[in-house]
Order: structure tokens, then C-alpha cells, then sequence
């Protein structure tokens, strides 16, 4: 059975290979900026920052849309302001959601949000009504053909990861929220490629979708992935890797 996981390295890899790169740039530009006014605009002091830039970079955002969105972060620029907020929900089958945005204007977010789970057969939750079906744990995936598993094993495990778990073709090294900064430090010395590398929210157990009902599911969550404000979507679904091989070909 498929998961969050996969589909998050699937939702990765199809936003840098799409043509229209404005969105992605956009929301790229909020983490930039987000990092930059919370810890600093200097990325060798404020790992946050390095990693959202080590993002824009591989999704071949433009070196001057980096340092103006670390500009605008820094106050060296005049720059909207951005807020985290979280949605959490419900949708097809029971699965949980958990939506993550960055956004200028909630009351506008949240409107627009709600529509479109209404319009795909998903609800809005009262806040708490899932957070707790999932845990914060960092996340740092390897290409298998980047790196063998002894030497990701041995660099991750060293830093204080707590596992390595095999995902078709990447590593997954999983990490306490508070030892992902030190782990991916390691990683990144090391000269390992990293696919994907964040703090997430991964859930403590999860919902099988019935094969009929995962075409609905999954169009959910890429028209919530889609929106400009969301920078995160975070779910507790099972889908037959069948089923979710057919929809990507």
C-alpha cells in the first residue's frame, strides 16, 4: 500500500518537471522569505533558510528570486508579510488532512480552501480535530542510485537519525524534529544528493482507500497541493501501489 510518503516524493518530483514553474516559484519564495525573517538572512547560520534555497536551486529557480525573496525575509526589501496557518479535515474514505499555507490574507485562504474541499467531497475540522493522529518527525530522502545504503545508514545513523527505511528507489532517513538540523548537516557534508528534506508531519497510522474511491482522493490532494498558498499537505491514506502506478502513467 501506497502513503503520504510516496505520494510527497511524487508531488516533489512532478512540480520541478512541470513547465509552468510561476507557482512553485511563488511558494518557494514564501519558505525563502519565511526562513530569512525568522532565523536571519545568512544560510551558513540558519539551516531553515539553507534548505529552502537548496530547493529553489534544484527546481532551477532564478539566483535573482533567491536573493530578493532573502532580501524581502531580512527587511533589506519592502516584501508582503506571510503567516503560517493550519487547516485539518477530513476527506474521500475517511482520511485525515492536514493543510499547511503560508498566506498574506487568511480570511481569503481559509474561503478558498473550504470551497474546494466542499467541491471534492472533503470538510473542514475544528483545529485539533486531526494533529493528533500524526507526529512531527524530519525527513531526508536519498536517490538509491545516489548513495548505497551502508554509507547512507552509517552517516544518518551517527548524527542521531533514528531510521532508514527503503521506499522503491530513495532512502528514507527519518529523524527526531530536534535532530533534523544535525542529520542533514551530516548528509550534506558528506557530499549526499538529498531529493527531499524537511520537517513533516507523518501519520501515527493510516486509512485504506478503497480502489474506487482513490482517483477522488488523490485529485483532492493535488488541486489542495495546487493552490498558492499551500505549502504543505499532510494525510493519512493507503492506496494500492496498482492503483497509484496506473494514475501516474
Amino acid at each position: 500500500m501506497a502513503g503520504h510518503s510516496k505520494w510527497a516524493n511524487r508531488v516533489h518530483r512532478k512540480t520541478r518537471q512541470d513547465k509552468k514553474r510561476s507557482k512553485l516559484f511563488g511558494k518557494l519564495s514564501r519558505q525563502i522569505i519565511v526562513a530569512a525573517r525568522q532565523g536571519g538572512g545568512n544560510p551558513d547560520h540558519n539551516i531553515q533558510l539553507r534548505t529552502a534555497i537548496e530547493q529553489a536551486k534544484a527546481a532551477d529557480m532564478p539566483k535573482d528570486n533567491i536573493e530578493n525573496a532573502i532580501k524581502r525575509g531580512s527587511g533589506e526589501m519592502d516584501g508582503m508579510q506571510f503567516y503560517h496557518t493550519l487547516y485539518e479535515g477530513y476527506g474521500p474514505a475517511g482520511i485525515a488532512l492536514m493543510i499547511d499555507c503560508l498566506t498574506d490574507n487568511a480570511q481569503r485562504t481559509v474561503a478558498e480552501i473550504r470551497r474546494l474541499m466542499k467541491k471534492l467531497d472533503a470538510s473542514m475540522g475544528d483545529a485539533g480535530s486531526v494533529t493528533w493522529m500524526f507526529d512531527a518527525q524530519g525527513v531526508i530522502v536519498v536517490p538509491k542510485d545516489k548513495a548505497d545504503e551502508d554509507t547512507v545508514f552509517m552517516v544518518a545513523i551517527e548524527a542521531g537519525a533514528e531510521d532508514i527505511l527503503e521506499e522503491d528507489d530513495t532512502w528514507e532517513i527519518r529523524t527526531q524534529p530536534q535532530d533534523f538540523d544535525i542529520v542533514y548537516e551530516a548528509v550534506s557534508k558528506t557530499g549526499i544528493p538529498t531529493e527531499r528534506a524537511e520537517v513533516t508531519m507523518v501519520p501515527k497510522t493510516t486509512t485504506p482507500v478503497p480502489d474506487d474511491q482513490a482517483n477522488k482522493v488523490l485529485r483532492l490532494l493535488d488541486e489542495l497541493n495546487d493552490h498558492e498558498d499551500v505549502q504543505h499537505v499532510f494525510s493519512n491514506f493507503e492506496i494500492s501501489d496498482e492503483i497509484l502506478e496506473k494514475m501516474e502513467g
